[in-house]
């Protein structure tokens, strides 16, 4: 993820200035490759950083992420406490007369087979944040992926069939740096690390072929969140992901339903109905109230 270290440059040429060590704004626009199936470099798209919130904040991903991941949590832990283990509640021996010391129940904590002290129950890990803050936090962390040079656009992903072997063959070509070793330099690809392909939409071909790679998970760029975005190492979009990123879809409002009236019954009800008809000022029905009305 980008840093934000006081006296260094912003990567990338961005601009910085949050107003706290752990906020960075950006400012300048974003270059990013664009490359075809072939791994050859045939654009470039410019990104603003406004599009995706402009700033970065370290300890709102953090946040977000320990959510995620404790929502995670299945919390089926279970430990036998004394009055759960098996055995007798029966005094091993009387308290006096025999030379021991003092010993009550099997079942403590203190004697082996026997219960657990303050041992974990099951329960509920999950929690949530506030909706604005995690949506901001998914911005944050594809725009993280941009500033660091961890993104890249490829112009075509469609497939006619599930095949692996043309996913596989894609990420083996498409080479995002060099890596030095005794004998030279070696090409990395994507194939090489962990990698999250975003499609607009669900292309149930994409998935199929890409979903039984190590390392490789796909989906929708409007299922996108910030664990997952960060747990891959790279992010590989296609251009119609890359503008439902730039213009999310807001969802369809829904119409609020009509409340029906209220049927009140009793004195309240004659009321109600001889306000509706229109038969009683009831601005004036206090001054003008008499017995049997």
């Amino acid at each position: 993820m980008a840093e934000n270290t006081a006296g260094n440059p912003a990567p990338n040429g961005a601009g910085k200035g949050g107003a706290s060590a752990s906020v960075t704004e950006y400012t300048d626009a974003i270059t990013i490759s664009v490359v075809n199936r072939a791994g050859a470099e045939v654009g470039t798209v410019s990104i603003d950083p406004k599009d995706f919130g402009g700033k970065i904040s370290k300890r709102l991903l953090h946040e977000v992420v320990i959510m995620h991941r404790a929502n995670q949590r299945a919390g089926t832990h279970s430990t036998l406490r004394r009055g759960e283990v098996a055995g007798s509640t029966k005094k091993v021996f009387r308290q006096k007369g025999t030379g021991n010391a003092r010993i009550g129940t099997k079942r403590t904590n203190k004697r082996v087979g026997g219960g657990t002290a303050k041992g974990p129950k099951p329960r509920d890990y999950s929690y949530s944040l506030p909706r604005q803050a995690i949506r901001a936090a998914t911005r944050m962390a594809i725009l993280s992926k941009f500033v660091d040079k961890e993104a890249i656009i490829i112009d075509d992903l469609s497939i006619a069939s599930p095949k692996t072997k043309e996913i596989v063959g894609m990420l083996k070509a498409i080479k995002v740096g060099k890596l030095a070793s005794e004998s030279g330099e070696k090409d990395i690809t994507l194939y090489d690390g962990t990698l999250l392909i975003g499609t607009n939409g669900m292309d149930a071909n994409v998935y199929k072929s890409a979903r039984n790679i190590e390392g490789v998970k796909v989906l929708p760029a409007a299922e996108f969140n910030c664990y997952t975005v960060l747990k891959q190492k790279r992010l590989l979009l296609t251009k119609a992901a890359l503008e439902a990123l730039k213009n999310p879809v807001k969802p369809a409002a829904v119409p609020a339903a009509e409340e029906k009236p209220i049927v009140r019954r009793g004195r309240a009800g004659r009321i109600q109905k001889q306000k509706a008809a229109g038969e009683v000022n009831f601005e004036t029905r206090f001054l003008l109230w008499k017995p049997g009305f």
